[in-house]
C-alpha cells in the first residue's frame, strides 16, 4: 500500500514584521506587504504567480507499506520562491528571488513508518539595508526567510507534521495534507493555536 501525505509552510511579510529603516520603501509604495495567506491552501502556484508569498516550503513524501512495515519511500516535494516587485511610478520592476538549495535529509525509518526532514528558503533578489546587532551594525544584503518540516507517515495511514526551526523574520504558517491551516507541532517557539508562527 503506496501513503502520500504532504505539510507546507508559508513565508509572508506582514506590515507589523518591518520596523526602522527597512519600512521606507513599504512606506513610500515602492516595496509591498502581504496579505494574509488563505486558510486552506488550494493552488500553491497560484499563489506564487500572484506575489502572495515569499518563499514556501513544500515537504511531500511517499511510503510504501508491505505487511505494515515500509519497503520503499522517497520525497516529491521542493521549494518554492516568489519574485520582488518594485514600483518605480508607473513602472513595475521584477526580480527573480534567490532560492537556496533544498535539504532533504535521510529519511528515518522504524518498523511502522517513515520520518522526512526537508529544509527550504531563500532571500530577495535586491539588496536591503537593515540595521543588524553586532559589528558591522548595518547590512545591505537582505534578510534570509527559510523554514525545516518535518512529515511522518505511519502504516495505518496517518501522518504527523512539525514545524521544526525557522528563520525569525518574517511570518511563517504551516498547512496539513488537507491544505487547511494546521495547529502548530513541534515545540517551535511562536508557533500560536492555528500554525501561525
Amino acid at each position: 500500500m503506496r501513503i502520500e501525505k504532504s505539510v507546507t509552510s508559508i513565508t509572508w511579510i506582514p506590515s507589523e514584521a518591518i520596523s526602522g529603516m527597512p519600512k521606507l520603501p513599504f512606506e513610500m509604495g515602492v516595496a509591498h506587504y502581504d496579505d494574509p495567506p488563505p486558510d486552506k491552501l488550494d493552488d500553491l502556484e497560484a499563489l506564487r504567480q500572484s506575489d502572495a508569498f515569499r518563499e514556501a516550503n513544500e515537504l511531500r513524501a511517499w511510503v510504501e507499506f508491505e505487511d505494515g512495515k515500509p519497503s520503499l519511500y522517497g520525497y516529491s516535494g521542493g521549494g518554492h520562491i516568489g519574485v520582488t516587485r518594485i514600483k518605480l511610478g508607473r513602472r513595475e520592476l521584477t526580480f527573480p528571488a534567490v532560492q537556496y538549495p533544498l535539504l532533504q535529509a535521510e529519511p528515518e525509518v522504524s518498523d511502522s513508518w517513515v520520518k522526512f526532514k526537508q529544509s527550504a528558503g531563500g532571500h530577495m533578489g535586491l539588496p536591503a539595508p537593515r540595521r543588524v546587532i553586532g559589528k558591522p551594525f548595518f547590512r545591505i544584503k537582505s534578510a534570509s526567510a527559510w523554514t525545516t518540516l518535518a512529515l511522518t507517515i505511519d502504516a495505518d495511514g496517518t501522518a504527523e507534521h512539525a514545524l521544526e526551526g525557522a528563520s525569525p523574520f518574517p511570518r511563517h504558517w504551516l498547512y496539513d495534507d488537507a491544505g487547511k491551516l494546521a495547529v502548530g507541532r513541534g515545540g517551535f517557539a511562536g508557533a500560536d493555536d492555528r500554525g501561525r508562527v
